[in-house]
């Protein structure tokens, strides 16, 4: 199930503008946001993806390749600080990703996908941005690219992909036999215009790295998480390979409750780092350290164990050695991992320091890093610069502080110490005897994921709430990232029962803190947020509304309906088939004769998480009931509700329900 906790922002930058430089940027511009960044192999340049949010949140967004020079501020004299690709298409449907650069430096690389379903293409660009080549055009999907120390460019694709790679995309329709004609994502290297496949057919690859070998440098090999069958369902059984001429060699077949992800070879290729935990999805990466020599692999060795942090990237190229970021509690750190050696915080504090919108940590090379830096209230904004030591590289969203005021909050819970956020209006007044607010709950999704120190936007989660009054919670129960690898796993056979006594716990946390009214608190959630939504209202009546996104209402059917029901066994211990019990103990439906909190429900129609019957169920049963409801299903959406228009109406609707239900209720009336 996904992590949404930036639900509107992952979707914002996917197209891309030509214009050739840009201007000034007055004072009531756009937000700037930036989604992805690519720092040179010297240090001195970084690409980037950018592009302005427009005003009107329904609208589509355009997307800009730019590189940026690291080596000095905006606004000095010595040339232009930033230049932006010219591309050969425009406009919200031509997209560019995954921005690499050639060992050199003197080229960019990145794959773009053309409007109206064309052939995906990688382009390389000269470091002053001119001289875009065409390398590759290719009739399927395309990402990961990676150059290897050589020269040699490699990419994971899929040939005549039925869907775009990842359960959180819209699915394909189903037809004909089912099971059969699965997609293939392959490690493939591009010469002559032609892909050449690395690894074999019948597995698909998540995440490669390339293994260098100094003695032998035409060799060409590559270290990989993968798993037959199909893509979007068994990542949670991938193992660790070895790739050569197509050949493969198992490194690795982790247990149950530890799925792989983020493998990174060592600079001599002796030794593979990868991150090991209970993840709920692809891409919402959260775990320990491990390490594992390549050459006689045995068992990997866990780097933190114990540690009350959650491993979330890793680097070779950030500085000497191994280095690590991390969630713990309420702070970002930067660790030096070294084998036998207790890790070494190399930098913390409470902002959220990521690579991509979809990846956190640094984007590092040859001892330097760079990142997309941001707070609840500080703008993105991007920085460079040894580890703990970096500079601001641009001001494009100077002067536009979040109108909010956020606070961690940590509690206890049974034996955990718990953390969240609370969010409120920046005028609000945080005394605890002052005026009493409503206040919303909001349940991230995963459960292996956490709420980190976003920038608010009107498409996100939260600034709409803010914006008509309503303080905010956003918890980070048991099952969350930022506590170890044991609270990660404090959920599993126990969905919706300890994290629910964790979340309640909370609200009386912030209640004590904050002048929080107890007679108007609402609840949302998306993903195993709504799931988490639908539950608590068939246990508790504390909350007077709520508002569930693509939750899962009964896991006994969910099982056998979802396109992705391997996550399921590392959570539950078995298959509903081999123990139903413990899937109908945390089935809302099980205790939906308790409900009689009125509650709005939203779903896509091309959901594979959390697919529609799901929704469909919780409100048929809340309407033959007689309790407040309203269904709204999104034609053509998936779990990640890729169209602005639908997210915006969702909001729209969040909005009223909750208006409808707090705002006309007030304490003792």
């Amino acid at each position: 199930m996904s992590l949404t906790t930036r639900s509107g922002l992952l979707l914002a930058l996917l197209a891309t503008a030509t214009a050739p430089a840009l201007a000034a940027r007055p004072a009531n511009s756009p937000l700037h946001q930036f989604g992805e960044v690519a720092l040179s192999p010297d240090g001195a340049r970084l690409a980037t993806l950018e592009a302005d949010l427009p005003q009107n949140e329904s609208q589509d967004v355009a997307t800009s390749v730019l590189i940026r020079s690291t080596l000095r501020a905006p606004g000095t004299a010595s040339g232009p600080a930033s230049i932006v690709v010219r591309l050969p298409c425009n406009g919200p449907d031509c997209i560019p990703s995954s921005l690499t650069w050639s060992p050199d430096g003197h080229r960019l690389a990145f794959v773009l996908q053309p409007p109206h379903g064309g052939e995906r293409s990688v382009y390389t660009v000269h470091a002053d941005g001119r001289g875009l080549t065409r390398l590759l055009g290719f009739k399927g999907t395309l990402q990961g690219l990676r150059y290897e120390p050589g020269g040699v460019l490699a990419v994971l694709a899929t040939a005549n992909a039925h869907k775009e790679p990842g359960a959180t995309q819209a699915a394909a329709k189903l037809a004909g036999e089912v099971g059969t004609g699965e997609d293939e994502q392959r490690i493939a290297t591009i010469a002559g215009g032609k892909l050449h496949w690395q690894s074999p057919a019948g597995l698909y690859v998540y995440e490669y790295d390339w293994r260098p070998d100094p003695r032998n440098r035409t060799l060409v090999r590559f270290v990989a998480t993968a798993a037959p069958g199909n893509g979007d369902n068994n990542w949670w059984t991938a193992r660790l390979y070895e790739f050569e001429s197509s050949q493969s060699r198992l490194l690795y077949a982790p247990p149950q409750r530890r799925q792989l992800a983020n493998p990174v070879v060592s600079p001599d290729g002796s030794r593979v780092a990868f991150i090991g935990g209970i993840m709920s999805d692809f891409g919402s990466t959260g775990g320990d350290a491990f390490e594992l020599p390549l050459d006689h692999p045995g068992q990997p060795v866990n780097l933190t164990p114990g540690l009350p942090v959650t491993i979330t990237s890793l680097s070779w190229s950030c500085g000497p050695g191994l280095t690590a970021s991390a969630l713990a509690g309420a702070s970002t750190q930067m660790l030096a991992l070294a084998g036998g050696a207790a890790p070494h915080v190399l930098w913390s504090g409470e902002a959220d320091l990521s690579r991509s919108l979809y990846t956190e940590g640094l984007s590092c090379s040859g001892g330097g890093s760079a990142a997309i830096r941001q707070t609840f209230t500080e703008p993105p904004e991007l920085l460079a610069g040894p580890i703990g030591q970096w500079r601001i590289l641009t001001h494009e969203n100077a002067g536009r502080a979040a109108p909010v005021h956020a606070q961690s909050v940590v509690w206890k819970s049974d034996r955990f110490d718990v953390q969240g956020w609370l969010l409120s209006p920046h005028d609000a007044d945080a005394h605890p005897r002052g005026p009493k607010a409503p206040m919303i709950v909001n349940v991230h999704g995963g459960p292996s994921a956490a709420w980190t120190p976003y920038y608010l936007t009107p498409r996100g989660d939260a600034l709409f709430l803010l914006r008509a009054g309503y303080r905010v919670f956003l918890p980070n129960p048991r099952g969350s990232f930022g506590q170890g690898e044991a609270f990660a796993q404090a959920n599993v056979r126990d969905f919706g029962h300890g994290d629910l006594r964790d979340i309640m716990a909370g609200i009386d946390a912030v209640e004590r803190a904050a002048p929080v009214d107890d007679a108007r608190l609402g609840l949302t959630g998306y993903s195993y947020g709504g799931y988490m939504t639908m539950w608590t209202v068939t246990q508790t009546n504390r909350f007077k509304a709520a508002v569930a996104g693509a939750g899962i209402s009964n896991w006994q059917s969910y099982y056998g309906e979802n396109g992705i029901d391997q996550w399921m066994l590392p959570f539950f211990g078995a298959s509903v088939y081999a123990d139903p019990a413990i899937y109908a103990r945390s089935s809302p439906i099980a205790f939906i004769n308790q409900v009689r909190t009125p509650t709005f429900e939203y779903a896509g129609d091309a959901d594979i998480e959390c697919p529609l019957p799901q929704t469909q169920e919780f409100y048929h049963a809340l309407h033959t009931m007689g309790v407040p409801t309203q269904f709204v299903v999104y034609p053509g959406q998936g779990h990640g509700m890729k169209d602005p228009a639908s997210s915006a109406d969702a909001d729209r609707r969040t909005l009223a329900w909750f208006d409808r239900y707090l705002k006309a209720t007030r304490a003792g009336g």
